[in-house]
C-alpha cells in the first residue's frame, strides 16, 4: 500500500513514520521547503522520544519519503491523510483554510480512486467541505474520478505518541462507503493484531468523538483543580481526596492530578472549537465554558501564592523556574502555563531564571531575552529567592537539599505539580507551597 501524509507537524510526522514502520510506503508532504530539506538530512523538527530513530530506520529501508510536491506523492497513492494545522480563529473556531487548500490540490491532481482522510482535528461537518472542494476541482477539470472522504481523528499523547499510535486504545474511523471502509481496514490491519479495537462509524460522529474526548479530559483536569483550590481553603489535602475518588472505578485515577492548568496544542484549542460549534448551532455548552474559565484562572494560582508570601511588588527578587514545556517529554510550548506564570512575575518586577531539558530554545523565542535560560537545573537556582516547579520532568523528582540550600538565597519552594511531599520539605527546613495541600511555613 502507498499513502501520502500532508503536513509534517506533530500528528503528520508521527502518523507517517508509524505507518512506514508497518511496511506501508509513505510520503510526508509539506510546503515548508526548509523543513523538508532538514527531514531529508535526518533533522527532526519536533521532540518526541524514539521518533528520530524510527524515521532514520524507515528512510534507510526506503519506506518513508519527504517531499514538497503533493502532486507527485499522489501517484499511485491509495489514501491521502490531511494532517495540517487548524489554528483557532479569534472567535475560537477552527481555521480550515489549510485543510481545504489541501483538498483542492488533491482534486486538481488525483488520477485514480483515493480515500482522502482528515487526520487533523476538525469541526463537525469538515468532511463535507473537503468532499465539495475536491469535487469542485474535479468538475473544473471535467474529470470523473471516484473518491471517498473519511475521518480518522488522532488520540496521541505528546511524549508517548509512538506507543499510542502503534498500540492504540482504539482506532476511530468515520466512513460513508464500504469501499473506503475496506481500504482503511487494510491500512490499519497491522495495528489490530493485538486486539486493539477499530470503531467504524458515520463521519460526523467520528469528528465529534475527537472533540468530546479531549473536552472530557480537560473537564477532569479543571474539576480537580477547582477541588484542589477549595481543599486549600478548607484545610483538606487534595492528594488524599484524589486517592479517595480515584479508587472508584467509575472515575479512575487518570487526569485527576491537580496542577497549574492544562496547555498544549489540543485541549485549549479543541475546547474553544467545540464551544464555538455549539454556539453556531444555538446550544451553549455551559459545563465546557466553566472548564475553560477554571483553566485560565488556574495558570495564575502559583503567582497568587507567591504574592501572598512575598507581597505584590516583586522587584529585587529572583525566581528559578524548573520546567517550561506544557508537559514532560515534549518541547511544545503552546498554551504552556509557564508562559503565563513567567509573564506575571516579570510584570511584577521579578527576575526569572529558567531551565527545561528540551524546550528552552522555543521558550526563549516566546519569552524574549529578559528571561535567562540556565545551562542546567542547578544554575537556575543560583541566588534564587524561590524555586518554582512548573513541569514535572523526571530529573526534577528527587531534590538534593544540601545543594539547593547552598545555591539559593531563601529556602522556599512552590510546587505546581505536587511531586514533593510536605514532610520532606518540613524536615529540611523549607517553606513549601503546593496545589490543594496544607502549606509548610
Amino acid at each position: 500500500m502507498k499513502t501520502s501524509i500532508v503536513g509534517t507537524g506533530y500528528v503528520g510526522l508521527v502518523s507517517g513514520t508509524c505507518f512506514a514502520e508497518t511496511g506501508i510506503t509513505v510520503t510526508c508532504v509539506d510546503i515548508d521547503l526548509r523543513k523538508i530539506e532538514k527531514l531529508n538530512q535526518g533533522i527532526v523538527p519536533i521532540y518526541e522520544p524514539g521518533l528520530e530513530t524510527m524515521i532514520k530506520r524507515n528512510v534507510e529501508k526506503q519506506r518513508l519519503f519527504f517531499s514538497t510536491s503533493l502532486k507527485d506523492s499522489l501517484e499511485g497513492a491509495d489514501s491521502v491523510f490531511i494532517a495540517v494545522g487548524t489554528p483557532p480563529d479569534e472567535d475560537g473556531s477552527a481555521d480550515l483554510k489549510h485543510v481545504l487548500a489541501v483538498a483542492r490540490e488533491v482534486g486538481r491532481h488525483m488520477k485514480q480512486y483515493t480515500v482522502i482522510v482528515t487526520k487533523s482535528t476538525v469541526p463537525i461537518g469538515t468532511a463535507k467541505k473537503v468532499k465539495q472542494a475536491i469535487q469542485d476541482e474535479l468538475d473544473a477539470r471535467g474529470a470523473s474520478i471516484p473518491f471517498d472522504v473519511a475521518s480518522n481523528p488522532e488520540f496521541l499523547k505528546e511524549g508517548n505518541a509512538i506507543d499510542d499510535f502503534l498500540k492504540p486504545d482504539r482506532i476511530v474511523i468515520g466512513v460513508e462507503s464500504e469501499r473506503a471502509q475496506t481500504l482503511m481496514e487494510r491500512l490499519y490491519k497491522p495495528f489490530l493484531l493485538n486486539g486493539h479495537p477499530i470503531l467504524f462509524m458515520d463521519i460526523p460522529s467520528a469528528e465529534m468523538t475527537k472533540y468530546a474526548a479531549n473536552s472530557m479530559l480537560a473537564t477532569k483536569i479543571s474539576f480537580m483543580n477547582d477541588i484542589a483550590n477549595l481543599c486549600q481553603i478548607v484545610g483538606a489535602d487534595v492528594n488524599m481526596v484524589r486517592k479517595g475518588i480515584g479508587s472508584d472505578t467509575r472515575i479512575g485515577h487518570k487526569f485527576i492530578y491537580p496542577g497549574v492548568g492544562y496547555g498544549g496544542s489540543c485541549f485549549p484549542k479543541d475546547v474553544k472549537a467545540l464551544i464555538k460549534t455549539a454556539e453556531e448551532h444555538g446550544y451553549p455548552l455551559r459545563v465546557l465554558k466553566a472548564v475553560e474559565e477554571v483553566n485560565d484562572a488556574q495558570k495564575s494560582v502559583m503567582v497568587n501564592q507567591i504574592r501572598r508570601v512575598f507581597g505584590h511588588r516583586l522587584e529585587g527578587l529572583c525566581f528559578a523556574v524548573w520546567g517550561l514545556s506544557f508537559k514532560p517529554n515534549t518541547d511544545d510550548m503552546r498554551e504552556a502555563p509557564s508562559l503565563v506564570i513567567i509573564r506575571l512575575l516579570r510584570e511584577a518586577g521579578a527576575k526569572v531564571k529558567a531551565y527545561d531539558p528540551v524546550a528552552m530554545p522555543e521558550a526563549q523565542h516566546l519569552l524574549g531575552p529578559e528571561v535567562q535560560m540556565a545551562a542546567d537545573k542547578e544554575e537556575a537556582l543560583i541566588d534564587a529567592d524561590a524555586l518554582l516547579l512548573v513541569t514535572e520532568w523526571p530529573e526534577f523528582r528527587v531534590l538534593n537539599f544540601k545543594v539547593i540550600e547552598k545555591l539559593m538565597r531563601q529556602k522556599v519552594v512552590f510546587d505546581g505539580r505536587n511531586i514533593y511531599t510536605p514532610e520532606e520539605m518540613r524536615e529540611n527546613g523549607f517553606r513549601y507551597f503546593s496545589i490543594g495541600r496544607p502549606d509548610v511555613e
